[in-house]
């Protein structure tokens, strides 16, 4: 399948059934998790964090997203993989165009950018290049230093409305899907069953991790546990890999 191709097929699945999707940053990790089945890989501009020790997204530029998208991409044959387009590559349309063009270059099939009403535009100028766009509303890490932090959206009535109807407007737009972060619950769910393309959700759940979205996104550090130094509290660790790396170690050390 080409790359609109795959968009498609993952549009087709709300409704159908959960999509999973998680991030990876290199060649080993894109490998394991497309071998193990995940339907959507990103290419997220939090490796900023969790792989180059930056505080948060904001300083990660489109040269570091190209040369990891590139990595990723070497391993993968069946996921769709996204490239994160990071801040300041789509202040506008003609450039929003260019950086979606490099990382498909490097074996993006489609880009994700951050915003509602404000990216239409943007949108629709990548789409029309033929590049399919997924969304991201809700908490917007590259706004992080703006608003002083990471803060849960949608607990006003306004703010609500907003952001319904940003999603809205990228749908128009022609996103095929949305990434819905550190929505509550309630909006979350109501987006989810108003739009027609799938909403993928990440710090989004209800009481008991009830599902409120088409689909879940993690970070992979926090999933396998080998970035030890914080674990977002709406994240659910499955393995101890630092653990293991510092055992590991220990006993390599030891064998001298």
């Amino acid at each position: 399948m080409n790359s609109v191709q795959k968009a498609d097929a993952i549009r087709a699945l709300k409704s159908q059934r959960p999509i999973s999707m998680l991030t990876a940053y290199d060649y080993p990790t894109g490998r394991l998790l497309d071998e193990a089945g995940v339907d959507v890989i990103l290419v997220g501009d939090s490796l900023g964090m969790v792989m180059l020790g930056f505080p948060d997204t904001t300083h990660v530029t489109l040269d570091m997203m190209v040369h990891h998208t590139a990595a990723v991409a070497r391993g993968v044959k069946n996921s769709l993989i996204i490239g994160d387009m990071p801040i300041h590559s789509y202040d506008t349309p003609e450039q929003a165009v260019a950086s979606a063009r490099q990382l498909v270059e490097a074996g993006a099939d489609v880009v994700k950018l951050e915003g509602g009403i404000n990216q239409v535009d943007k949108v629709r100028a990548i789409v029309a290049a033929g590049i399919p766009v997924i969304g991201h509303h809700g908490m917007l890490p590259q706004r992080v230093l703006e608003e002083g932090g990471y803060k849960k959206k949608g607990k006003t009535a306004k703010e609500s409305d907003a952001i319904l109807e940003g999603a809205l407007a990228l749908q128009e737009a022609g996103c095929f899907a949305i990434v819905l972060e550190s929505v509550v619950p309630e909006l979350a769910k109501k987006i989810t069953h108003t739009l027609e393309i799938p909403t993928i959700g990440i710090g989004c759940k209800g009481k008991d991790q009830e599902q409120t979205c088409d689909g879940e996104v993690a970070v992979i550090t926090d999933v396998v546990g080998s970035y030890p130094w914080f674990v977002p509290p709406f994240a659910t660790q499955r393995a101890d890999v630092a653990g293991e790396i510092s055992r590991a170690v220990r006993g390599y050390i030891n064998s001298i």
